[in-house]
């Protein structure tokens, strides 16, 4: 159907509706309302559906969670409320606090992220029973003991608190919030005629429109995520359940604290005062579903519980919801106990049916994570930060860069997936990189965000690119790294390696070592097959440029035919600051000396926002990008790194490849020095300070670690030929995962690996060309021994690289150097 011809099946109400959506607004409040008198349902699913894409992409969530019922008393009696009990019909008021930890250890064992605290409202209001018990118990009210309870669970078990007190005033939520990462409140309805006599509300004091609105604006105030909702077929009409939604949209875009919205369907049980009422049927809970999303537009999470609507998960996906809610393997829905839990195989091949993957999530939003400080008490950052994926969803893996653990069945099952057979989404883009256009930010961040059928299908693509580009030579380089010190000025967050003030207690004792102990351990590569030394160091107070001058020389006296590849860019500005010289003589100074090529570390992020944080007195994006287009300028090639999984979102990493895209373009104009080669590193966590501060992620899943070689194969094309990966960081399988996902290039052979190791990196200081070569061919592909400017190794390197005999155990000291050179010598020379 044409768009006209839709126009013509639509009221005046709907065309101003859909008039609205194609400007990307929302309908105001009368537009809203005019959806009341709304028959077209298939067209309201189909603007809801379009919306929900928008926001949400092909990415359906859920919470795995337990379920703590707290006590099921309450001073409301809301008449279709099977939850809320006397105290005859329990054997307890509330739960001892020994078994709410025992349900959510439980809940821990079995994978769970939340604890969602379930309890009726003020109890000890109504009953002498509650009273009693929490006086017994030494808490002055159920609040005091929700916060107990939940400091607790949370102390105790990991889990992260998800609370539903009810009405709350302003330092009752301050009190709770420490221990909660969100909270919630359902509204059901703002219609005041529910709470008259004979109405589902009659006699509950906290249901009041006023009452839970109050509530909601007072959540705003606290900055607490929050869950609210409507629960519709209660007697309230289309109209009411609009004018609900809109008081829902009014306090959210106030404060914007609400983080999701349910739309829940009244269900009739037993021995309540509506068990014969009529229930809303399908159509009636679709129509809502898309309402409420025309309402509140793409952002918005709008979740429905699987579990009331068994028969119907394909139709409310297609109505436009994002999100399942809480699913757990443990407890089941308490307050809905009649109606089971689907199983999550059952509910992901459900949304797979409908193109979706079905992606676990924390209590908090991804949203709301992104702005920590704000929306969480202090005391969860950490928990939060190690629980989430770069995304913000829940981190899906059990694997970790550096670690030597192998990756889960989860983790490798994305890559054994065959190609989709049905459009994914992300079909434009990947034709657009392929054919060697350069994508947009926003493009590479939806790639790098990619999950399920997209994941594969970007893997796939970027495999077959690959082999266009490279064929199925995998090419590594026989090398040394050397350290020279681990003494540096700099006060990088995430760096475990450097020793100074912010990193004394760090493992490892500082150390300098002399030139004549470099140039041993470049003379013992050498006899052990090496083509290459690569050589980087802290920022040593007492190092000025002839330090970095005096490495070059020393090892080309000895050692004339080796290739030095030397010198982050933070040592390059401090060699040509310190003498006084431009980057220009510098680099040029350094050519006589010996210098090969440098290794483009120092990079970490691109992006500003991300540096101030992560390396606040290091080189600016800016200033990293003028001394590596400086250096192709003089006729140097270099490496391209980026360094990912700490607190980087995609979109900063999709700057990062833009950055590096746009100046490799530049270079390859000018004809002379260039990129080589993009080294993705990522994050090793273990001993990273920031990490050890708890303010940031467990590095990249494996997952996000994989994704981001394939993305940088398609967003670099056909710009930088070569994608590496680091076996230090990503391990044997990690290395075959990006082998055959857009990888070509194993790096070095290295010898000496103690950056890593630093940060806690246990997998290995050395892989030899026996073990390289066994890898690739294990992969069907063909080894190729390089040289660091990507030529083929001399035959007899190659010879002497294989069956090399043991290195002499490294010994780090402070051995020291001869005093620095003064400027003006150093210019003389």
């Amino acid at each position: 159907m044409n768009h006209m011809d839709q126009k013509a099946k639509l009221s005046p109400d709907e065309c101003t509706v859909l008039a609205r959506l194609e400007h990307g607004e929302r309908p105001d409040h009368a537009e809203a309302l005019g959806l009341a008198g709304s028959i077209n349902l298939n067209w309201l699913m189909n603007e809801a559906s379009k919306l929900r894409v928008q926001g949400f992409g092909n990415t359906l969530t859920y919470s795995r969670k337990v379920f703590i019922p707290l006590t099921q008393l309450c001073r409301d009696v809301c008449h279709y409320c099977t939850f809320a009990k006397t105290p005859k019909s329990l054997a307890s008021p509330y739960l001892a606090l020994e078994e709410v930890l025992e349900i959510a250890r439980q809940g821990a064992q079995t994978g769970c992220k939340e604890a969602l605290f379930t309890l009726g409202e003020r109890p000890e209001d109504r009953y002498t029973a509650a009273r009693e018990w929490l006086d017994e118990n030494g808490y002055a009210s159920t609040l005091d003991y929700v916060r107990a309870a939940a400091k607790a669970v949370f102390e105790e078990t990991g889990l992260i608190p998800h609370l539903n007190p009810g009405c709350m005033s302003l330092e009752e939520i301050m009190t709770l919030r420490p221990w909660a990462g969100s909270m919630g409140t359902m509204l059901e309805s703002a219609a005041p005629r529910l709470c008259e006599k004979g109405m589902p509300h009659f006699g509950s004091p906290d249901k009041t429109p006023e009452a839970r609105l109050t509530a909601l604006r007072t959540a705003g105030e606290a900055q607490v995520p929050f869950t609210t909702g409507i629960l519709i077929g209660i007697g309230e009409t289309r109209k009411e359940r609009i004018e609900s939604l809109l008081a829902i949209r009014d306090i959210s875009d106030e404060y914007g604290h609400i983080q999701e919205i349910i739309i829940q369907n009244f269900r009739a049980k037993p021995d309540t005062r509506m068990a014969f009422a009529a229930e809303p049927d399908l159509d009636e809970l679709l129509w809502t579903i898309a309402v409420a999303r025309l309402i509140f537009g793409a952002e918005m999470s709008l979740q429905v519980p699987p579990n009331l609507s068994p028969d119907g998960i394909r139709p409310l996906i297609q109505a436009g919801i994002n999100d399942w809610g809480g699913i757990s393997p443990v407890t089941a829905d308490h307050v809905n106990p009649e109606a089971p839990w689907p199983h999550l195989d059952t509910l992901a091949k459900d949304c797979d049916a409908e193109g979706f993957h079905l992606c676990e999530r924390l209590t908090t939003y991804p949203a709301y994570l992104r702005d920590q400080d704000t929306w969480a008490d202090k005391n969860l950052h950490a928990a939060l930060s190690s629980a989430k994926a770069g995304d913000g969803l829940a981190r899906e893996s059990t694997w970790y860069a550096g670690a030597n653990v192998d990756p889960s069945a989860a983790d490798l099952a994305f890559l054994s997936a065959g190609r989709s057979n049905r459009p994914t989404g992300v079909e434009s883009i990947l034709m657009k990189a392929t054919d060697g256009k350069a994508l947009e930010e926003n493009e590479i961040a939806r790639l790098l965000s990619a999950r399920g059928r997209e994941a594969v299908d970007i893997c796939h693509v970027a495999n077959e690119l690959r082999k266009r580009v490279s064929g199925d030579d995998v090419t590594y380089v026989v090398n040394r790294n050397i350290n020279y010190t681990n003494i540096c000025t700099y006060h990088c967050t995430f760096c475990a390696f450097s020793k100074g003030k912010t990193h004394e207690d760090l493992r490892g004792k500082p150390y300098d070592i002399s030139n004549d102990e470099i140039v041993r351990r470049a003379r013992e590569a050498w006899d052990r097959g090496a083509t290459e030394v690569c050589l980087q160091g802290g920022i040593h107070p007492s190092y000025d440029g002839n330090t970095y001058l005096e490495i070059c020389r020393a090892i080309k006296r000895a050692l004339p035919d080796m290739h030095i590849h030397a010198f982050s860019p933070l040592e390059i500005y401090q060699g040509a600051t310190t003498l006084g010289l431009s980057l220009a003589d510098y680099y040029k100074a350094l050519k006589d000396a010996g210098l090969g090529t440098l290794p483009g570390t120092a990079a970490e992020i691109l992006d500003d926002d991300v540096r101030k944080i992560l390396c606040p007195d290091k080189l600016t994006t800016d200033l990293w990008l003028e001394i590596i287009g400086e250096a192709h300028a003089q006729g140097f090639n270099t490496t391209a790194t980026i360094m990912y999984g700490h607190i980087e979102q995609p979109v900063h990493s999709a700057r990062h490849l833009l950055r590096l895209r746009d100046l490799q373009a530049r270079s390859l104009d000018k004809g002379r020095g260039k990129f080589t080669e993009f080294v993705p590193l990522p994050f090793v966590h273990m001993e990273a300070p920031m990490f050890l501060k708890s303010s940031t992620r467990k590095g990249p899943t494996f997952r996000e670690a994989v994704l981001l070689h394939a993305v940088a194969r398609l967003a670099l094309n056909p710009v930088i030929p070569n994608i590496q990966v680091s076996w230090t960081k990503m391990g044997l399988p990690g290395v075959k995962a990006c082998l055959t996902s857009g990888a070509n290039d194993l790096g070095g052979t290295l010898m000496n690996e103690s950056i890593s190791r630093a940060a806690g990196a246990s997998v290995g200081e050395e892989l030899p060309p026996e073990d390289m070569e066994s890898v690739i061919l294990g992969l069907g592909r063909a080894p190729v021994q390089r040289t660091t400017q990507y030529g083929l190794a001399p035959e007899d390197r190659r010879r002497t690289s294989f069956a090399a005999r043991a290195l002499t155990p490294v010994i780090n000291e402070m051995q020291g150097r001869k005093a620095p050179v003064a400027p003006d010598q150093a210019a003389a020379e």
